[in-house]
């Protein structure tokens, strides 16, 4: 496992993470849980992801992790509990990093983020745009001063809303999720660079977009999917051309891919199984690809520079009763 520098944290964070999404189940899928966790760690992964509304995570990532004695770095996040969500509430703020302490059986947070703080409704620093400043970012000074949690991150999805908050200088590592990947690159408009303006740690999340970059869907890109735009299709047929070529898995080319990046400090791993975990591994240890390999990439991903009109946010592939990008009633 190779190692980078998380930012102005100055954390050696492996190049590989555990996104803690999908670690969240229970009964027997708990066992298989807390299995792949232990196995990542002994792989060299030394970052675990996770959140307050991943579910259960955060309980199912404290059992996993219960009793584990070699170092790893963790991050949770605050945002959406309790319901109902207040963001001016400060003591219910403090209370679920408590909640979060608890279920992850830890002393101390290695980095909290805001979840979400792009998402209007979440936060209410969208009415003062300028300063970006609320009861949350009290609250991470103080936690931060009494050595509850050691750095401070944001967590969001947008490509456009999150580099304001970004520029505020406040904050020491972003999570960017669903717009950096083999297809999608809206992170590198704003994002990234604003991110490396501020010396920040930058954590890659979904980079095979949540399924629809981690197998092949051959079929319904070429015989079915109406939901898919022309472009994207298209965009789809000529990527898999380049995995025939290559006789690469499309999630291998795509953690490779980010891990190309050499601002991109690490990137987020759904693995649900101890098979995903040591798959994944092996496809990171192989290294950057190629010039000539990236360059075949960037083209195709030109092809579709922003997400079409009415594109669902996920791709629904695998999902057949799935027609459009709202649900008729």
């Amino acid at each position: 496992m190779n190692y980078r520098t998380l930012g102005k944290t100055g954390l050696p964070v492996s190049e590989l993470a555990m996104g803690g999404l999908f670690v969240s189940s229970y009964g027997a899928e708990r066992e298989e849980a807390r299995r792949a966790v232990r196995r990542a760690l002994e792989l060299g992964v030394n970052y675990v992801d996770t959140a307050p509304s991943y579910r259960d995570s955060e309980e199912a990532l404290g059992y996993a992790l219960d009793g584990v004695t070699q170092p790893y770095i963790l991050s949770t996040k605050l945002g959406g509990r309790p319901q109902p969500f207040d963001p001016r509430d400060k003591d219910a703020l403090r209370r679920s990093v408590e909640d979060s302490l608890r279920l992850l059986k830890r002393g101390q947070i290695d980095i909290l983020m805001i979840h979400e703080p792009d998402r209007p409704g979440q936060y209410d620093w969208f009415s003062d745009p300028e300063r970006f400043h609320g009861p949350v970012c009290d609250l991470l000074d103080e936690l931060k001063a009494e050595g509850v949690i050691r750095f401070t991150g944001l967590g969001g999805t947008t490509a456009y809303e999150l580099p304001h908050i970004i520029n505020t200088g406040r904050y020491d590592v972003v999570l960017t999720a669903f717009n950096y990947s083999l297809l999608w690159r809206e992170a590198l408009i704003e994002v990234i660079p604003a991110a490396t303006r501020q010396g920040m740690g930058i954590v890659i999340g979904s980079p095979l977009q949540q399924g629809a970059l981690a197998r092949r869907y051959d079929d319904e890109v070429y015989h079915g999917a109406r939901w898919l735009s022309s472009p994207r299709r298209e965009q789809y047929k000529r990527l898999y051309a380049l995995l025939d070529e290559l006789e690469m898995p499309i999630a291998e080319l795509g953690l490779r891919f980010v891990l190309s990046n050499p601002a991109i400090s690490t990137v987020l791993m759904g693995a649900r199984s101890v098979a995903e975990v040591e798959a994944n591994v092996a496809a990171a240890e192989k290294g950057p690809l190629p010039a000539e390999v990236l360059a075949r990439i960037d083209e195709i991903a030109a092809r579709v520079p922003f997400r079409p009109f009415e594109e669902p946010f996920g791709l629904p592939f695998g999902r057949p009763g799935r027609h459009g990008p709202g649900v008729a009633r």
